[in-house]
């Protein structure tokens, strides 16, 4: 398997583990992924996950091109609805996903975290589409997903020049959330997933599960969606044991329904 999946404390680690491809992702790995995804979306104990890359030089490099058989525009015609790894644009996915980012991520690695809700990021990783200087394109998600997320200038300037962009840069941009030195990058991720799992599950959902279904609507609109995860969410136990919990000036106990 080049997919390491664990569910520990409602947490979920999901890890590629192709180190010595710089974890990239080939048709197997996209299928393992593919099915976690799956698992996770039909389960009802993780309320985050963490997805990373295994040893230090890489979160994901993107598509593994050693020993590719396709040209570029047979690559396109083929049906990924999802985008890249099955995230880039996922919006099935209703769990929050943090993207441990632990070095390189490049192509399809950097239209992962482009999927993620929450990046953190070490101080040794890069970003970068360069797929043009290999002449191809950032098909899976790049291209759509960048120039929604900041400034037209600062997409196109990632876009235009397949150059690499070092975290700080990242946060600058408004992609990153946090940069933490390497050894301190657990502890970054670890603060981050308490705090999350600290909320309640179902709230959790509902609000992912809003805001990916209602981007494209105005705020009106949006805001008389009744989503299936919103309504479930307030109508649940755990909305009155939250506010039994506050009032009790203790912490609540969830129990995900």
């Amino acid at each position: 398997m080049s997919v390491e999946f664990v569910v520990k404390g409602r947490v979920a680690a999901v890890t590629l583990c192709r180190p010595e491809r710089m974890n990239a992702v080939d048709a197997a790995t996209e299928r393992e992924l593919e099915a976690i995804w799956q698992e996770i979306e039909a389960r009802d104990d993780i309320s985050c996950v963490v997805l990373t890359g295994a040893g230090e030089r890489a979160f994901c490099a993107g598509a593994d091109l050693k020993g590719a058989e396709t040209t570029g525009l047979e690559y396109w015609t083929e049906s990924r609805p999802n985008g890249f790894g099955g995230l880039a644009f996922r919006r099935s996915l209703d769990v929050p996903v943090i993207a441990r980012v632990n070095g390189y991520a490049l192509g399809g690695g950097f239209e992962m975290v482009l999927g993620c809700d929450i990046v953190i990021a070490s101080t040794t990783s890069a970003f970068g589409l360069p797929e043009a200087r290999v002449g191809r394109l950032p098909l899976d998600g790049g291209m759509v997903l960048l120039q929604r997320r900041i400034p037209h200038n600062l997409a196109m300037g990632v876009l235009l020049t397949g150059r690499q962009f070092s975290a700080v840069e990242m946060q600058g941009f408004g992609i990153v959330n946090e940069v933490a030195e390497p050894q301190e990058l657990d502890a970054a991720v670890v603060r981050w997933t308490d705090e999350i799992v600290a909320c309640a599950p179902l709230s959790l959902r509902a609000i992912k599960q809003t805001v990916n279904r209602t981007g494209h609507l105005s705020p009106a609109e949006a805001q008389g969606l009744r989503t299936p995860a919103l309504v479930k969410a307030l109508k649940s136990e755990d909305a009155l044991e939250g506010v039994t919990a506050f009032q009790e000036k203790r912490a609540p106990v969830w129990r995900g329904r």
